[in-house]
């Protein structure tokens, strides 16, 4: 059993570590991002993440993994530089007015603790997750407005360009990734 979970271990964290190097966080040569992004494929491949959400192996080591605290390769409560997610909201009144908010940071914890969940987010492939996870964070701003009927939240990505984009003139752009509209209780 040791040497199982110590396999699964290995597995999970080669995955996460792929996916680092695929996404182009390292100094690594962008020309290897598809063999990183393919070796991160096969590593979720390894651990059932490519079969049906109802397969009885995917959800045995999804138990596993979940359980035993290792489905996430220690990179959740990690310090690390998160991926650049960003979460707008857009809050509607009957009165047609519309207002703009971002998630409330209250410290530098909090801070670091909204990075590594939008991070979570971005990485989420299941929908219904995704959506229930965004859909409480704009519950929890609306609270900063009272007259909102209803919220847009926007998720999206901000992607930075590397030197050689940056010494081209490129500068940094807003990729929206999901879009979720949410009803509130009326005021």
């Amino acid at each position: 059993m040791f040497v199982v979970h110590l396999v699964l271990v290995v597995i999970v964290c080669l995955r996460d570590t792929f996916y680092l190097l695929g996404q182009g966080y390292t100094l690594a040569p962008r020309a290897l991002d598809p063999v990183w992004q393919w070796s991160e494929n096969l590593a979720a491949a390894t651990l059932g993440e490519g079969f049906d959400i109802a397969n009885p192996l995917r959800q045995t080591v999804a138990l596993y993994t979940h359980a035993a605290g290792i489905h996430s390769g220690y990179s959740f409560f990690a310090p690390n530089v998160p991926s650049s997610y960003k979460v707008v909201f857009e809050f509607h009144a009957p009165d047609g007015s519309v207002e703009y908010d971002l998630p409330e940071i209250a410290s530098e914890a909090t801070g670091l603790r909204l990075g590594n969940l939008l991070d979570f987010i971005g990485k989420t492939h299941y929908a219904g997750l995704r959506e229930a996870m965004l859909r409480r964070l704009a519950y929890a701003s609306a609270r900063q407005h009272p007259r909102a009927t209803s919220v847009r939240t926007v998720f999206g990505i901000v992607r930075m360009p590397n030197a050689e984009e940056y010494w081209e003139g490129e500068r940094e752009s807003y990729d929206v990734l999901y879009a979720y509209d949410f009803q509130l209780a009326p005021p």
